[in-house]
């Protein structure tokens, strides 16, 4: 717990996470935002807040929850999972996929599940430098490296600064294990009271449907902390992102996110992770 009792909740600015949360911070999801003690940072920085355990609840990329799995477990409402919405591969000139392994690639931070994707993918490349994600798009720009792993807003502007495409990471897992891919999902501590976990994960479950019903409440707390401004890049970065594994991540979301961590524990990327990942009102 964080200080005077209350429960530290962690996420970042990007348009689907304060969607998602929006609602419930207006005491109108079920949940008692006054209970709440709220970070907001870039997904690099809540992913190493949660290996430091100091979040009770955070948004965190998949791809480091092997590390703080003894720590932590996952919601089944507030993830990042679905179809069409994985990390894209640019650079300023045309460049195949089989010259990607020579490359200096900029990536949005090692724990990401970007970057991981991107070692199961394209398992030869050798040289990567962390950068934070809407600065990647300058970075190559700048020639500061030869490509960029874009995610987020990136998505949708990076054409518009004469950027192209190399790969779309998404659309080859995709294709590659005929399920969604997964990004990100919400992290519970273990040791939390059941029930407290159980009334947060139905009230983040009930404001992710509040605002599909009616975002106009929450909008300026979306666009007062988006990187990119524009209406439009704000909403379709959330048509993305925010989907029906976001409510409840189901049998097939649950899949998803245990195939990426059995390919990356197979190649010895991450460490294996016990069975018992997914939180349950049950337990």
């Amino acid at each position: 717990m964080s200080s005077e009792n209350k429960i530290q909740l962690a996420f970042s600015t990007c348009p689907n996470d304060t969607f998602m949360f929006g609602t419930l911070l207006r005491g109108e999801a079920g949940f008692n935002p006054s209970t709440l003690d709220l970070v907001m940072c870039d997904i690099e920085e809540l992913n190493s807040n949660a290996g430091k355990h100091l979040p009770d609840i955070s948004k965190i990329s998949f791809a480091s929850f092997p590390f703080i799995a003894d720590q932590y477990e996952m919601l089944n409402s507030g993830s990042a999972v679905g179809y069409k919405n994985g990390p894209l591969l640019v650079s300023r000139h045309k460049i195949y996929p089989d010259e990607v392994k020579d490359l200096h690639i900029a990536i949005p931070g090692k724990l990401t599940t970007a970057n991981l994707l991107l070692e199961i993918l394209f398992p030869g490349v050798k040289q990567k430098t962390s950068f934070l994600f809407s600065d990647i798009e300058d970075v190559v720009m700048d020639k500061a490296c030869d490509a960029g792993l874009i995610i987020h807003e990136n998505r949708f502007t990076y054409q518009k600064k004469g950027l192209l495409k190399i790969a779309d990471l998404g659309e080859m897992w995709e294709k590659e294990y005929d399920l969604p891919v997964p990004l990100g999902g919400i992290v519970v501590k273990r040791d939390l009271p059941n029930e407290q976990k159980k009334s947060f994960e139905i009230s983040l479950a009930n404001s992710i449907r509040m605002a599909f019903a009616d975002p106009k409440p929450i909008w300026t707390f979306i666009k007062s902390n988006a990187k990119e401004m524009d209406d439009d890049v704000i909403q379709a970065h959330i048509d993305l992102y925010v989907n029906d594994f976001s409510i409840d991540l189901g049998d097939k979301g649950k899949q998803a996110i245990r195939i990426l961590f059995q390919k990356a524990a197979e190649r010895g990327l991450l460490p294996a992770i016990p069975e018992d990942i997914f939180f349950s009102s049950q337990s």
